[in-house]
């Protein structure tokens, strides 16, 4: 599909704020989206409106040639990084079979090619070694290896990532980042990556969408990361600087300096790529 995703006037408030108001765009088939703003900007809003989940208040979102609904099997999801429960009962073998079986209803027996596609899928993000283990026993990097393996089993034409990289150190980052490229390689999925960190995924990234005040401004890394973009998205002095293929923002508003690896007006190109 030429373009997996189409936006058309698409607006969503609440009560009398408005998170993005006249969203227009069309996605590229295997382009990677990297979406950003400030907290309570709308990113997470726009994953949920794209999975079926939060209704637009006007206009309209085309997922993959159809309105966006709950349990399409040909979308992938990458939920935020939360800890189970030591004793949770499942292992993580079990976590990743959710990619099979999650959007149905009931108990289903796995097919020989079903248990063939999820050894094949937990090789490939590196879990062999852990992926029978108690998921609640498993470290932060070990869980997201594995919810990455359930989001692109079954070979997702859509890929919806929510902060996939929130408390992982710089090499899980990194690997994390790798592995959900590599599915839009050899894939041709279409990544869409909510994150508060854009210099573990520039490398990466086609276009980046960036919320903030109600307004959005959309376009290549090199378009929006430009003083006057985002000093007129956020209605103050913005300054981008960049250093050895990084990109920090500096302002005094904190809630723009936590964004894109920002950092406070009178410090130096961030080195916050670790362990947010």
């Amino acid at each position: 599909m030429e373009h997996p995703i189409v936006a058309t006037n698409a607006t969503l408030t609440y009560g009398d704020r408005t998170l993005w108001r006249n969203l227009n765009f069309d996605l590229p088939a295997g382009s990677f989206l990297a979406v950003l703003g400030p907290n309570g900007s709308g990113k997470t809003s726009l994953l949920r409106s794209l999975l079926g989940l939060q209704a637009l208040s006007s206009g309209t979102l085309s997922i993959l040639g159809a309105s966006p609904r709950k349990g399409n099997p040909h979308i992938g999801y990458i939920p935020q990084q939360r800890g189970f429960d030591r004793d949770l009962p499942i292992r993580g073998r079990d976590l990743v079979s959710l990619g099979l079986n999650g959007h149905r209803f009931g108990w289903h027996r796995f097919s020989l090619h079903d248990r063939i596609a999820l050894d094949t899928v937990i090789a490939a993000v590196g879990a062999e070694r852990y992926a029978d283990s108690p998921i609640g026993l498993l470290s932060g990097g070990e869980q997201q290896r594995l919810r990455v393996a359930q989001a692109i089993l079954g070979s997702p034409e859509l890929l919806l990532c929510d902060e996939p990289l929130l408390s992982l150190d710089i090499a899980h980052q990194h690997e994390i980042v790798r592995l959900i490229n590599a599915q839009r390689k050899e894939q041709n999925a279409t990544i869409v990556f909510v994150t508060h960190e854009i210099n573990p995924i520039l490398p990466y990234v086609d276009l980046v969408l960036y919320f903030a005040n109600g307004q959005w401004k959309l376009g290549t890394p090199d378009d929006i990361f430009q003083d006057e973009v985002l000093t007129e998205l956020f209605h103050t002095d913005v300054h981008v600087i960049r250093d050895g293929g990084r990109i920090a923002i500096v302002s005094q508003q904190s809630d723009i300096n936590d964004e894109a690896g920002g950092h406070h007006q009178h410090g130096t190109p961030s080195e916050r790529e670790a362990d947010k």
